[in-house]
């Protein structure tokens, strides 16, 4: 369950995300999945403290997934030891007019994170191969080029979408940029009884509205949309990881364990320091210690 290559995707092959396994079978119980968590984010702090002082990379985490996955409680269990200004979060929504105004990518260039620094996505530039792809009418009103009704819509609008996803990445990753992308992967069984909690227990209120149950009756055409993105733009540099997510704990314990696993690849150090600086460092050092400073 720890190893980074039980759930990575590359698009090597077709993928069914109906027979994909939703929940890992025979997992660890709570006490160990705590433990397990608590020394990754533990590790997790050190990788981030060498990446920030180091500034050679960045990092972007996307998390995707159908509503209710688990992507808020997975930020704050998987990052919560990381220092705060190093690590930040941006959640993806409705594109404003503003952002509307630009392609589809020039809100998610506003949000990279500075080399140094890791960034998490909560949804992402994918939304515009997801939602769209189950509502087209969206685009109707965007004005893109060619596009004036859903007819327009057509496969080579969405080749030309998935392109430019993985190339985007390409050229992130050309300029020292790490993008790690990971899918949720939620039964829907498992989203009602998390329908349900957000009904009966009055804390969870907040979490639910009625939108919720419009877009849980495209349930069908979203695990399509899913699968044709994580096909189309999963590639051997830039993978997808797919995540069981029935089980909080164990997929927040997947993560965190694929995480240390590319952060260390990155291999980040501290900066050296030279043999002229560290003798003024002695000295300042020492004055400190006689009290003349």
């Amino acid at each position: 369950m720890s190893t980074e290559s039980s759930y990575r995707y590359a698009g090597e092959r077709p993928i069914d995300l109906a027979q994909l396994a939703t929940r890992v079978e025979k997992g660890p119980n709570q006490a160990v999945i705590n433990s397990a968590l608590d020394a990754n984010v533990a590790t997790l702090s050190d990788l981030q403290a060498r990446l920030y002082s180091q500034k050679q990379h960045g990092v972007i985490v996307i998390l995707q997934g159908m509503d209710t996955a688990g992507k808020d409680g997975l930020i704050r269990h998987v990052f919560s030891g990381l220092n705060p200004s190093g690590t930040s979060v941006v959640s993806f929504k409705q594109p404003t007019h503003l952002q509307l105004d630009h392609d589809f990518l020039w809100r998610i260039n506003q949000a990279l994170p500075p080399r140094g620094e890791i960034r998490i996505f909560n949804r992402s530039q994918y939304e515009d191969v997801l939602i769209s792809h189950v509502h087209p009418e969206m685009l109707t009103t965007q004005n893109l080029p060619g596009i004036n009704s859903v007819e327009d819509v057509d496969d080579q609008f969405w080749d030309h979408r998935y392109h430019d996803l993985k190339n985007y990445e390409k050229y992130l990753r050309h300029q020292g940029f790490e993008v790690i992308k990971f899918f949720l992967h939620l039964s829907k069984d498992e989203q009602t009884h998390r329908f349900e909690r957000r009904i009966e227990v009055a804390s969870k209120n907040w979490k639910f509205a009625p939108s919720d149950m419009q877009e849980r009756a495209f349930w069908d055409d979203y695990q399509d949309a899913y699968t044709r993105m994580l096909t189309q733009t999963a590639t051997k540099k830039s993978p997808w990881y797919l995540i069981p997510a029935d089980d909080k704990g164990v997929a927040r314990l997947i993560v965190s364990n694929i995480l240390i696993d590319r952060l260390q690849a990155l291999n980040p150090q501290y900066p050296k320091v030279s043999a002229e600086t560290k003798e003024k460092l002695r000295a300042v050092l020492q004055q400190l210690k006689d009290h003349k400073l």
